[in-house]
């Protein structure tokens, strides 16, 4: 049995009324900023329970508009997590300020005890990041940034749907920041990004900073960006956008099934805390495992597609040398590094191939049991590759 990570093939199979829609936008010519553009933008801020949403080129340029929004530049600092995706500290790093990481906790997002030993005279925003589709611990860093008087951005690029008690992600600080991705959970046909926000004045800065300062077609207010949503992608967003709640609920109930037996397998296995009053989407399905490396394999001779995110650390990239962090740092994100295997999860799998992954992984632990049970554990990775488990 086969059981791919992507599921774009199936998304989109039944393409035309997207095809359709194309052919009016073709008859119209309004391709930028166009009225498909105003139509995801008030669904999105409906969906997310926000007073208006900004549709953006990108994910990343979500965050780096949303950052630029909020006054951020060369003499700040920004904290953040060093378990991101690239693009988080990528957004820092081009509006000039310097990202600032500190560890995560067990749900793999930041962990707010942290924060405040990383505050400096230059730190101006907190941007915890809903990683995987784990809502951070939005209160308690609401808490702290009132405290310190900070700015929260929140890096919701996962996190479609993501709530702390019915709260949505991405409304909790002054901006949130989504992306639209092919591989996230509501998505369009290339790259595209959307930014909520309850501010009006937020909201007409990044109205302008996403179309090059523009007051109107003559007039030009600050100087911007060519970050427009378009109106094609939009297009895409509309179609998807009635089926999030079925997609979402959908890999919560794969989720919950894994979650059911995997638990069963400490201590080869160790879950995320799942936490009362959170609402987690799973757009990445992550657990600990023991021997991560030929699980991995294991599961791919098997005809399952597992993932790794990430092996390397951002504070560990060649990339940020310059920010002076070294190996061991940040010792919660390191170990999760090594461990974290990230499963299939997505709204076309069925329960046959839920139950084959199950399968799978039991197999290979009650094979390393024997092997620890046989023989001394210095030997067990040469057995399991005699025994064609690699």
């Amino acid at each position: 049995m086969k059981v791919e990570y992507s599921y774009l093939k199936e998304q989109f199979c039944n393409h035309q009324a997207i095809f359709d829609s194309f052919d009016e936008l073709i008859k119209t010519g309004d391709y930028t900023l166009g009225e498909a553009v105003g139509e995801f933008e008030q669904r999105f801020a409906e969906l997310i329970g926000a007073k208006y949403a900004i549709g953006v080129n990108s994910g990343t340029d979500a965050l780096f508009l949303s950052l630029k929004a909020v006054g951020v530049g060369p003499a700040d600092d920004v904290i953040t997590v060093p378990n991101t995706f690239i693009a988080t500290v990528g957004a820092i790093v081009a509006t000039g300020a310097r990202p600032v990481f500190v560890d995560v906790g067990d749900e793999f997002t930041m962990n707010p005890s942290l924060i405040e030993r990383a505050i400096t005279p230059r730190t101006k925003v907190l941007l915890p990041v809903h990683y995987a589709g784990h809502p951070a611990d939005m209160p308690e860093i609401m808490d702290i940034a009132e405290k310190h008087g900070l700015i929260v951005i929140e890096d919701a690029c996962q996190a479609i749907s993501a709530a702390i008690n019915n709260k949505c992600a991405g409304t909790f600080g002054a901006a949130g920041s989504f992306s639209l991705h092919p591989l996230k959970n509501l998505n369009v046909w290339g790259d595209g990004g959307i930014v909520v926000t309850d501010s009006e004045q937020i909201r007409h800065r990044l109205i302008l900073l996403r179309n090059h300062g523009l007051k109107n077609r003559d007039q030009v207010e600050i100087f911007g960006y060519n970050s427009r949503l378009d109106s094609l992608q939009a297009i895409v967003g509309n179609y998807l956008i009635k089926d999030i709640d079925k997609i979402t609920e959908t890999r919560i109930k794969w989720a919950q099934k894994f979650d059911c037996a995997l638990g069963k397998l400490k201590p080869y296995i160790t879950m995320p805390e799942r936490r009362s009053g959170k609402r987690y989407v799973y757009h990445l399905y992550m657990v600990m495992a023991q021997d991560r490396d030929m699980l991995l394999s294991y599961l791919a001779e098997s005809g399952i597609e597992a993932k790794v995110h990430y092996p390397i650390p951002l504070h560990l990239q060649k990339a940020a040398a310059h920010l002076g962090y070294k190996e061991g740092d940040f010792p919660v994100t390191e170990a999760q590094c090594k461990s974290i295997i990230t499963l299939p999860v997505h709204q076309h799998l069925s329960a046959e191939q839920i139950d084959y992954v199950i399968k799978k992984i039991e197999e290979f632990y009650s094979q390393v049991r024997r092997c620890t049970l046989d023989i001394c554990p210095s030997k067990i990775n040469s057995k399991m590759a005699r025994s064609g488990m690699r």
